[in-house]
């Protein structure tokens, strides 16, 4: 029936109970990475009006990396970044913390791109990789920073050939060692768990703490002169020349300006129409201990099953699980408020039931905390990094709940952007490419809901080794008839 996709059900069909569980404003990384550097105090806000040659909107991954790079590359600027609330509460201390670039993707951007421009931003990744590694060895903190590559797993036998096909794109795009084969033996001596089937294996795959590599980003670029307000929101900005950041007790006059706000751009028409609202939960368990021993999972790798909706999952030094699932609501047009975004307790309970269905020898481990908030999908699920035209107003967006490794990019393209380079990050794809437009709403709402629901009803019905339903099957095709990435690996 049509009136299946507006309603909020788990996995086996039933609507999930008010009271099961708490769903957190604050990631238990953020909340960890405050305690542990309890000394920090939040910077002031800002009251009044000051100059700047570069104002910054956004204290996440990206805007702390745009700050970095551009006092690395000119120490003469002076810059100043705004930040609603406090550095890391938004999307940034909010994900897994797993670190890869492209490799696992390059099949998919190839059939968009083309091969050799999906090769680029493969590459590109890898020099985030390297980059992210290097920040992590050196820094003043323990980031928890952990390299062991991911493993994608086939989780159901409809999940098998997705995983054969990855392996035969990546030897047939020239990168075999990318994607490596593994067989169910091979998976199980890595994780001992009767969901899991065969596998691939992603070398370039890392762990980190994103709270306290957050918080990081945000002490050395205050260690570089950059001037950080936090509880500072910014209110509208006016183009010109200068530019005009205003805030409700103050403003930022700038000869640059760099919009690093997440979902809040989807306000802007520049980037409304390529990217929509889904949102993502994920939850961090008690110490597992015991339990986890039976798995036999003693290595520091990565795992993710192989649905379109991913579910996405790694261990931490003490022995915590943090399972996640990218199947989250939409939401309407630039309703980044929405509280389904945040509360949706059917998305939280998949995150549980999840960790039970894969890792059942820790059915019995309870949440230490389940958070959730909104993503920016790109339609093609890469992010862009661009100038508004006729300004000197830059912006990233699209980073698709894939939001580590890509951030550094960003801060780096960004950078590039407000000095006014062509150079090496900026005649990127990320920066280039033409990208395909979503349906105007309530098209795209209605069609979202609608192709959200057939995925998760086929990949649902997989999993329980139930027959897929024609109309759900229909729908969760719909994305390719449209030339759209979103719904499709």
């Amino acid at each position: 029936m049509l009136c299946h996709p507006y309603f909020e059900t788990d996995m086996m069909g039933n609507t999930a109970p008010n009271n099961q569980l708490i769903i957190s404003d604050q990631s238990w990384w953020l909340k960890e990475a405050l305690a542990h550097r309890r000394a920090e105090q939040d910077a002031a806000g800002l009251n009044g009006s000051v100059t700047a040659d570069v104002a910054i909107v956004g204290g996440g991954f990206t805007g702390l990396w745009t700050a970095i790079s551009l006092r690395q590359r000119c120490p003469e600027l002076k810059i100043v970044l705004i930040e609603a609330k406090i550095c890391g509460s938004g999307a940034s201390a909010k994900n897994g913390g797993l670190v890869g670039g492209y490799w696992g993707s390059l099949p998919g951007i190839a059939a968009r791109l083309g091969a050799n421009a999906a090769l680029e931003v493969a590459r590109a990744g890898t020099k985030a990789q390297n980059a992210l590694r290097a920040f992590a060895r050196t820094a003043h903190d323990d980031l928890w920073w952990r390299e062991a590559g991911n493993v994608m797993v086939a989780a159901s036998p409809a999940q098998d050939a997705t995983i054969a096909q990855a392996a035969r794109d990546a030897a047939r795009l020239g990168a075999p060692d990318s994607a490596q084969i593994l067989t169910a033996a091979a998976v199980q001596d890595i994780c001992k768990t009767p969901a899991f089937r065969g596998g691939i294996y992603y070398p370039e795959g890392a762990t980190i703490h994103p709270g306290r590599l957050v918080r990081e980003l945000r002490a050395q670029a205050i260690a570089l002169g950059v001037s950080l307000y936090e509880h500072t929101p910014m209110v509208r900005f006016k183009s010109g020349t200068p530019n005009l950041v205003s805030t409700p007790h103050g403003a930022i006059v700038a000869r640059e300006v760099v919009l690093a706000t997440n979902v809040e751009l989807m306000r802007l028409k520049e980037v409304a129409p390529y990217v929509t609202l889904f949102s993502s939960y994920a939850g961090m368990s008690e110490p597992a201990g015991r339990d986890l021993e039976s798995t036999g999972w003693t290595g520091d790798q990565s795992l993710t099953d192989a649905r379109m909706f991913v579910h996405y999952f790694r261990k931490t030094p003490d022995n915590r699980i943090l399972m996640g699932s990218g199947s989250g609501p939409i939401a309407f047009g630039a309703n980044t408020t929405s509280p389904q975004l945040y509360r949706s307790r059917p998305s939280a309970n998949r995150v549980v039931q999840g960790k039970n269905r894969l890792l059942p020898s820790l059915h019995s481990v309870s949440m230490a905390g389940i958070w959730g908030g909104p993503i920016d999908v790109a339609s093609d699920r890469l992010p862009y990094f661009a100038t508004i035209p006729g300004t000197r107003i830059h912006y990233a967006s699209g980073y698709s709940g894939h939001g580590v490794n890509p951030t550094y990019i960003g801060g780096q393209c960004l950078a590039s952007l407000v000095l006014g380079k062509k150079d090496y990050w900026t005649e990127l794809p990320f920066c280039t490419r033409n990208r395909p437009r979503f349906p105007a709403e309530p098209f795209r709402f209605i069609g979202g809901r609608a192709i959200r629901w057939g995925i998760l009803s086929t990949e649902d019905a997989d999993d329980l080794g139930q027959h897929r339903g024609k109309t759900a099957l229909a729908l969760a095709q719909l994305p390719r008839l449209f030339g759209l990435s979103v719904g499709t690996r």
